[in-house]
């Protein structure tokens, strides 16, 4: 458990100490509502989400994307990451922390700085419940 949470304090502060460009910040909705920050750091981008689970919770998400392939205003990438949170469903609550992927594709609209991704995060918790599958979630961010 302390060596999850190390993780993601390490891929928080760099995240915060990066200078790389470009920056996006905005929403990701499918499992639940997320606010959305991606930050270009080498040849690829880190993400982090601070999500909320309709009155059950809520949970941060950091994850490095890789860009597989890119088409013109389309990338194509995959990434690893973690996920530390809190639920609570009925009579069960508690902390739950999980190692994450990411595999998605977003498009860039070059005549304003926005972008849409379409994104599906499958996540293995280590102390609730063990694989949870997030679905397709949908992106939209400001990108500056």
């Amino acid at each position: 458990m302390k060596k999850v949470i190390a993780i993601l304090v390490g891929v928080l502060a760099f995240a915060a100490v990066a200078s790389a460009q470009p920056r996006a910040i905005g929403v990701r909705a499918g499992y639940g509502g997320e606010f959305s920050y991606q930050h270009g750091v080498g040849a690829g981008f880190l993400e982090t989400d601070l999500g909320f689970l309709a009155g059950n919770g809520f949970y941060v998400t950091g994850i490095y994307d890789f860009i597989l392939g890119s088409a013109g205003i389309c990338n194509f990438y995959v990434g690893p990451g973690v996920q530390l949170g809190f639920y609570n469903h009925g009579d069960q609550s508690g902390f739950n922390a999980g190692v994450a992927g990411q595999l998605g594709v977003e498009f860039e609209i070059p005549s304003i700085p926005m972008n849409i991704s379409l994104d599906w995060r499958p996540v293995y918790y280590f102390n609730y419940g063990g694989f949870g599958w997030q679905g397709i979630a949908l992106g939209i961010r400001y990108r500056f």
